[in-house]
């Protein structure tokens, strides 16, 4: 037996993925669902097999050439399309004398397809279609007989009781149906079996019992399958759930991403879900640098999340849970006690220096997602203009012009150039991301991670706002980090102090661009909780640098940035008291 998988289409419910990936090319478990059907339909013993194409062809064929399978599989490009019946039509030349299977290729479903074209071969049909009830899509009429008597809406013979079903996109068709197909146009199947039935041909049912089965069309439907096929496989492979067992789903609290987390739990397991979202480009994305990143960690000894399993196109990343505790929790509970607060931090600054020099080793670049190193471009755009844009004019409501403040910011951003040790930087490097986990210190949310100065991270650890670390505390980890790195590598403590202290003026403009876009633009006005704190830090770190001299026009910025926090701090705590 031969079949066509049909390929061809533009995919439009799945826009804006499909401007970009065909979507018989989306994937299930990082299998493409063209293959999963390809191998459904070897598996049922076709032994020869055409794809139309149109939409992203090249990308289709070009996957095909690259697959061996045990039947020859070859395409049909249409210039034009044609339809399911017009695709059929279109390979008249590829038939012979016996039925042929044809088969959607953005459909999910668990029926035995040897069976199926069992039970056609038994009967004297045009074509058997595979139904099963969908109230969402039940326009196909069925008499008691399994006979259909129409489609669309109420289109069967009032004489005759019928029930609507929906048609799967599985049918085993009779060459006789190319009579009832015009050439080289656009047609419907549908509209050749109309014709059909007009010409008391027979046309029959088959409606497997327990058929599980999913069209894929629209971004909800996929999502959710490429969720389950993942979760089941990923749950049972590490034996953490029975086949049958039920998954539970809980949603998580995220922080500054877009992205969103989920804890799966079976009985007392559990493991972690995050979801980047589908890819939307061929280019290098937040999912595919989580990975990467994550799997370099992990060979280097860093403690980050095991990463389970990963499907890069779909977006979707399991991972060990590491619980609900972060570094952040944890101190501000000993907040009063800055031994117990040494102490914690004693090994966050070990293995910081450890993740620094060793994964900097050997690090792809071709990994990072936002830029490959943290160079110039980084610093004024992503740090200095994201501070100026975000947090003066967005937040503050400053007119503040990037422009002004332009010499000063290159001026930081050579003075870390001039007064850096290069290494692997996480880049957001603060309490809320580092979990504690079994008594250890474990690193999250380093999918920003580049090459970069090592002062970055410990300047972000140093003076986190969510934290607010005591000055004694800061000045005794950071001698912590310099004495540690010193037994590793040959630093100048003076270049190193001067490299630091840029660094963390740099760091500090960030994280209060970040507060301003999240609670503005996101809609996270939580992270407003931590503004003063960080603009205190900036203008203690500021009135402290020997760069202070060159950057009169940020300290008066920053002066006015303050006043006008003052002001709207005590208006609202007015308001508060006035209610």
């Amino acid at each position: 037996m031969k079949a066509l998988i049909l390929a061809a289409g533009f995919g439009r419910r799945l826009a804006p993925y499909t401007r970009t990936t065909p979507k018989p090319l989306f994937t299930l478990s990082n299998q493409p669902l063209l293959d999963r059907v390809i191998r459904k339909a070897i598996s049922a013993g076709v032994t020869s097999i055409k794809v139309n194409t149109h939409h992203l062809h090249q990308q289709i064929e070009s996957y095909l050439a690259q697959q061996s399978y045990d039947v020859p599989v070859s395409t049909r490009y249409e210039p034009e399309i044609l339809g399911t019946g017009g695709a059929i039509k279109n390979l008249a030349d590829f038939w012979d004398e016996h039925p042929f299977l044809v088969l959607n290729s953005d459909i999910v479903f668990n029926v035995d397809l040897a069976e199926f074209l069992r039970s056609h071969a038994g009967m004297k049909a045009l074509a058997t279609l595979m139904l099963c009830d969908d109230p969402q899509f039940n326009q196909v009429w069925v008499g008691s007989d399994k006979r259909i008597w129409g489609f669309g809406v109420q289109e069967a013979p009032a004489s005759i009781e019928t029930k609507a079903m929906t048609f799967t996109g599985i049918q085993v068709i009779h060459p006789e149906i190319l009579n009832f197909i015009p050439s080289n146009h656009h047609y419907s199947i549908i509209d050749a079996y109309r014709e059909a039935l007009t010409q008391n041909k027979s046309i029959l049912a088959c409606i497997p019992r327990r058929l599980v089965w999913s069209d894929l069309g629209s971004l909800d439907r996929y999502r959710e399958a490429a969720i389950h096929s993942m979760v089941v496989a990923v749950m049972e492979r590490k034996a953490l759930t029975t086949k049958h067992a039920k998954i539970k789903r809980e949603a998580l609290a995220g922080d500054g991403s877009d992205r969103r987390w989920y804890r799966l739990k079976s009985g007392d397991a559990s493991i972690i879900m995050v979801e980047h979202g589908i890819r939307s480009a061929s280019e290098t994305q937040e999912v595919d640098a989580y990975i990467q990143i994550g799997r370099h960690l992990s060979a280097n000894h860093v403690n980050v999340p095991k990463l389970l399993q990963a499907d890069p196109f779909a977006g979707l990343v399991f991972m060990e849970d590491l619980g609900d505790v972060h570094l952040q929790d944890i101190v501000l509970q000993h907040s009063a006690n800055s031994d117990a607060v040494k102490r914690l931090y004693h090994e966050v600054v070990a293995q910081l220096v450890d993740m620094a020099t060793t994964a900097g080793k050997r690090f792809n670049p071709q990994w990072a997602w936002q830029s490959a190193s943290y160079d110039p471009t980084v610093i004024l755009e992503k740090e200095c203009r994201y501070f100026v844009e975000a947090f003066l004019n967005l937040y503050l409501e400053l007119p503040v012009g990037f422009r002004s403040l332009k010499d000063e910011f290159v001026f930081l951003s050579e003075k870390i150039a001039e007064n850096t040790y290069l290494g692997f930087m996480h880049r957001d490097f603060q309490s809320r991301n580092i979990m504690i986990h079994q008594n250890r210190c474990w690193f999250i949310d380093f999918q920003g991670g580049r090459i970069g100065p090592l002062q970055y991270d410990l300047a972000s650890l140093l003076i986190d706002p969510y934290v607010a670390l005591p000055q004694e505390v800061v000045t005794w980890l950071y001698q912590l980090y310099v004495k540690k790195l010193s037994s590793l590598e040959a630093i100048d403590p003076s270049v190193f102090q001067k490299g630091f202290e840029a660094c963390a003026i740099t760091r500090n403009l960030q994280i209060l661009g970040a507060f301003g876009h999240l609670s503005k633009n996101k809609g996270k006005d939580y992270f407003e909780t931590y503004i003063p704190i960080a603009l205190r830090t900036l203008v203690h770190n500021i009135k402290n640098t020997r760069y202070q001299k060159h950057l009169t026009g940020l300290c008066g910025v920053i002066h006015k940035a303050a006043m006008k926090l003052e002001v709207r701090t005590n208006r609202r705590g007015s308001c508060q008291k006035s209610t």
